[in-house]
């Protein structure tokens, strides 16, 4: 993992000049979205983390109109084409389940429950590409600490807005509507997943997940669910989308193992969106001095 702290990265790293002067327009709660003032925009908070050695984070164009999101269409390019019709204001997500103090938040309401970091993180996806992407967010445990897990709240589980009106894809039967997306309670409360409200300095983009989507760098991308409107803590292992829709080729966890092929392509190398030749896929994406230790004594072949 590699955090850093805006002033130490070049605008050339991860966006046009154009697009970097505008990062002063972000995330105020205002009737068109979100803005910070520049000062809050440079006091972003930052940790120590694990550079990532010789890679490069992708442009925003990448990253913004090469995207899975079923809801908008099944094509990589469907996303950034159809996503527009996505209101994003107001939003908000409600967190109930297994905790002590249920709670509706408000996108406003979760804004102050954490500073914002910006985390550099590589992001692999199951069909065999991957890019890195500066994210803007904060730890997933802030928001769970709010309402209170009990005893019993042993998974956590996530479902997408479902809205025919906006999602033209759901009008199709891809998947098992609404998206839902889940994790064990000790993977969400880990310091790598973070929900993201933004991405190169500006607010989401409706393609990539606005206005709030979880970001899970060690998993496949599919776990990182987009335009959450609930998250509901559970005693039993959720049901996912894709592990309904196909068991054997999508596990719960979902990791990153270049050990496990899905059954229609390797997993041991992984295409750099923007390069030309392969990289040797990493296990947990390059994060197992981090999180390896969550699957202590586990078969992840079987687990998978």
């Amino acid at each position: 993992m590699l955090i850093r702290k805006p002033a130490e990265i070049e605008p050339s790293e991860i966006t046009p000049k154009s697009v970097y002067l505008n990062r002063r327009q972000f995330m105020a709660t205002t009737a068109g979205g979100l803005f910070v003032a520049a000062d809050a925009m440079a006091s972003l908070s930052a940790k120590p983390g694990v550079p990532l050695k010789d890679e490069k984070t992708n442009s925003l164009k990448e990253a913004t109109t090469y995207n899975n999101y079923y809801e908008f269409g099944v094509n990589k390019e469907d996303p950034a084409a159809n996503a527009g019709s996505l209101k994003t204001r107001p939003w908000s997500i409600v967190v109930d389940g297994e905790v002590a103090k249920p709670k509706t938040f408000s996108i406003d309401d979760l804004l102050k429950l954490a500073p914002l970091e910006e985390r550099i993180y590589r992001m692999r996806c199951v069909e065999g590409w991957s890019m890195v992407i500066p994210w803007i967010g904060f730890p997933l445990a802030a928001l769970l600490k709010q309402v209170e897990p009990t005893a019993k709240g042993k998974f956590v589980a996530f479902e997408t807005l479902n809205d025919p009106k906006q999602m033209p894809g759901v009008k199709y039967a891809v998947l098992d509507w609404p998206y839902r997306e889940g994790l064990r309670i000790d993977e969400a409360m880990h310091p790598l997943a973070i929900l993201a409200v933004g991405m190169y300095g500006d607010v989401l983009p409706n393609q990539n997940g606005a206005p709030i989507r979880l970001v899970v760098p060690w998993k496949y991308g599919f776990k990182s669910i987009k335009s959450i409107v609930r998250i509901r803590l559970v005693e039993q292992q959720p049901k996912t989308s894709w592990n309904m829709a196909a068991p054997n080729e999508y596990g719960f966890y979902s990791n990153v193992n270049p050990k496990v092929d899905h059954p229609r392509w390797s997993q041991a190398t992984e295409r750099r969106i923007g390069e030309f030749s392969r990289r040797k896929t990493l296990p947990f994406n390059g994060y197992a001095d981090q999180v390896a230790g969550l699957y202590v004594g586990m078969d992840l072949m079987k687990y998978f």
